[in-house]
């Protein structure tokens, strides 16, 4: 795949360059907790000030339109300064843009405070494409929404791709057409959002290790309790996936039982029962399968992460960790167990990506690839 990369444009000098960036971090109160995507664009953005560009920088952070980039501002000062504007357009910020040096670096307030981007406002789009002269998307992570400022802006400037989304687009695609034993890995809680992948890779994989809610669903199908675990909220036609002889559910389970947690096996679930993980005995089972593997694909955790059922995708971090496999992994709970372990160099690659991440794989291209892509500028 062919898409139009910043880091083949040198002559920036003096020009702005815009820069859609994934700046969705979690947060503990005003401070970043998690830098794995910030980290991540700093090279892009580095790149550009060596290259004498004046960087404008927009993204957005939470589901709350009225949520500040402020944190953001105070992490990214801490690497080079930057100035703070609250609005894309007005004296102010009229004023400023004159003034800027190449090098200098600037950060702009929540996109999603104005409704226009998210509705892919054609208007907002020209609006924040007169800022600049170039535009860069950064931001792999929302690149399958299409929100203005990752598919409109493209119609009317020179764009590319940054550093590291040319990188999520390289490491992913590789995926596409893996070295057998190829182990697919799926968690979480959405098995709609996750059967495109199951489908695109069914006749691919070799293995299909299903864990989380999905797993539940699973169970439903096979008549056993699941008590009060979460479901998908729209449950799909399993019935081809579980013919393969492919798929490998929890032989264990992890439930909470009025205060107490306790480990059985799926045909022992009590009607009030929560299931929370994968239990010790199914981390066993698939540890000789990931030691075979030559390709690995995870995305989405064995158990309900947030709720602290962590000990079953932690064990599976470690023992994919320890393979000598190519290993492709992405969603938040899954990086986070990652983090928790401080196993990032057991990965071939960590993908920004969630959402994103699991449509490339299924459709292989994104809204914002096409983008750039149709560009007629560049």
């Amino acid at each position: 795949m062919t898409i139009p990369s910043i880091e083949t444009v040198f002559n920036l000098s003096g020009k702005r360059v815009l820069v859609r960036c994934s700046f969705n971090v979690p947060l503990l109160g005003k401070d970043v907790v998690d830098d794995f995507r910030l980290k991540k664009i700093l090279p892009t953005i580095q790149l550009l000030r060596d290259r004498g560009a004046k960087v404008l920088l927009m993204g957005h952070i939470g589901r709350d339109p009225v949520a500040t980039l402020a944190p953001i501002n105070d992490y990214l000062n801490k690497q080079f300064p930057v100035t703070f504007l609250k609005s894309f357009k007005g004296e102010e910020t009229t004023s400023y843009l004159k003034t800027m040096r190449d090098g200098d670096v600037v950060l702009f307030e929540n996109l999603r405070r104005d409704p226009r981007e998210a509705a892919n406002d054609s208007e907002f789009a020209k609006e924040l494409a007169s800022l600049a002269d170039i535009y860069v998307n950064e931001a792999f992570t929302v690149s399958h929404r299409e929100h203005a400022s990752i598919v409109g802006v493209a119609k009317h400037v020179p764009s590319y791709a940054g550093i590291r989304f040319s990188e999520e687009v390289a490491a992913l695609s590789k995926t596409l057409d893996p070295e057998s034993p190829f182990v697919l890995v799926l968690g979480g809680a959405k098995f709609d959002t996750k059967w495109p992948l199951i489908q695109k890779f069914i006749d691919i994989a070799d293995q299909i290790v299903i864990g989380g809610a999905l797993a539940n669903d699973i169970f439903v199908k096979q008549g056993f309790e699941v008590g009060t675990s979460l479901l998908s909220e729209n449950p799909v036609d399993m019935d081809e996936l579980l013919m393969t002889g492919k798929v490998h559910i929890p032989k264990d389970v992890v439930v909470r039982r009025g205060g107490q947690i306790l480990t059985t096996t799926p045909d022992k679930v009590l009607q009030n029962d929560y299931i929370g993980d994968a239990g010790p005995e199914t981390i066993k089972e698939l540890a000789p399968i990931m030691s075979k593997a030559k390709t690995i694909l995870w995305n989405g955790p064995l158990g309900n992460y947030e709720e602290k059922f962590k000990e079953g995708t932690l064990g599976l971090a470690r023992i994919i960790s320890e393979s000598d496999a190519v290993s492709v992994v992405g969603g938040g709970d899954t990086l986070a167990a990652i983090q928790e372990l401080d196993l990032h160099n057991g990965f071939t690659f960590i993908s920004t990506g969630g959402g994103a991440m699991l449509q490339f794989l299924a459709d292989e291209t994104l809204p914002g690839i096409r983008a750039l892509q149709d560009n007629h500028l560049t």
